[in-house]
């Protein structure tokens, strides 16, 4: 049995048993990966997925406890390799990111900053996706921490920790009739063609939940992956942008008019992930605890011990 195997099955696994998308995730080549499953279950006399011809089509009883325990087995060769950097020198070594394009350009800059000048020698890795993606990267390990909105779809691999409520905006060019309004009204932007969120996007549920919930049609002219897109497509006048608040900013966007949303939208919430049970070097929790500047290290650490007891006493059958 192989590390490099039991990586095969967790990612073809993660990958909805599409062979191929695993393969390109971990830059091999797909009949090296089948054949490596092969190898592996002979050697375990056990079938882990179950086969249509040489197609995946599902996972045994049996492969479903070989994933779960394989996916502990690699977090915890993962923890050896930072347990071991850790003692070396724990002032240098990477921290990988994954974040969207609105947190990456409007929450992270400042943070990225001060934590820099403390840890100049840790070189700093970004990965933008969206939601999705982003749990993607940390289950596969590509990234250390997430920062991203919470979604209800988040894998139980998944530590969260949130750290800001943040609300829509409406926003539209200067002197729009919108702005006119005495209140602004779910039915008065229903008037006007929307430019918001795509669906991958997390927060672009609530503003669907609100509308459905008035009974009022919508008109979807663009939708975004991120909030700069939305702001270029308002100005050409293509539409009334929906946006995240904290997308906004006083110098840049002076050119657009701006209408507090909150009261018509759930609120969302920004939240920073880690894998549940991966060690995390000291320049991670330091990087946590500037972003949630109401956590000290130790109170990070105390919430993601428990947070990995409760998920292993979870697992237990």
């Amino acid at each position: 049995m192989k590390l490099q195997q039991l990586r095969y099955i967790c990612e073809v696994a993660r990958r909805g048993l599409n062979v191929t998308t695993a393969a390109e995730r971990l830059f091999t080549a797909q009949s090296g990966i089948s054949t490596q499953i092969r190898l592996l279950e002979e050697e375990l006399n056990t079938q882990i997925f179950e086969r249509h011809g040489k197609r995946l089509t599902g996972v045994t009883q049996a492969g479903e406890s070989i994933i779960t325990m394989a996916e502990r087995i690699l977090t915890e060769a993962e923890n050896i390799r930072q347990v071991a950097q850790q003692v070396n020198d724990d002032s240098k070594g990477t921290l990988s990111i994954a974040t969207t394009h609105t947190q990456a350009y409007h929450a992270l800059p400042k943070v990225i900053a001060k934590f820099t000048e403390i840890y100049p020698d840790v070189k700093l890795r970004i990965h933008q996706g969206n939601t999705q993606q982003i749990y993607d990267m940390l289950l596969s390990r590509t990234a250390d921490v997430a920062v991203t909105t919470a979604s209800k779809n988040m894998p139980k691999e998944l530590v969260m920790l949130p750290y800001r409520e943040w609300s829509l905006s409406a926003i539209t060019p200067p002197g729009h009739p919108l702005t006119q309004e005495p209140e602004l009204t779910l039915s008065a932007l229903a008037k006007y063609p929307l430019i918001t969120y795509d669906h991958e996007v997390a927060g672009r549920a609530a503003i669907n939940q609100a509308f459905t919930d008035e009974g009022l049609l919508t008109n979807i002219a663009l939708t975004a992956l991120d909030s700069d897109i939305i702001k270029k497509y308002v100005r050409l006048g293509l539409g009334v942008g929906l946006i995240a608040e904290t997308a906004l900013d006083n110098s840049e966007d002076s050119n657009l008019a701006v209408m507090p949303a909150g009261h018509l939208f759930r609120p969302s919430t920004s939240c920073v992930c880690v894998h549940r049970g991966r060690h995390l070097r000291n320049y991670v929790y330091a990087f946590i605890t500037h972003i949630t500047p109401q956590l000290t290290e130790d109170a990070v650490e105390g919430i993601l011990h428990w947070e990995s007891t409760k998920g292993e006493n979870q697992t237990v059958r």
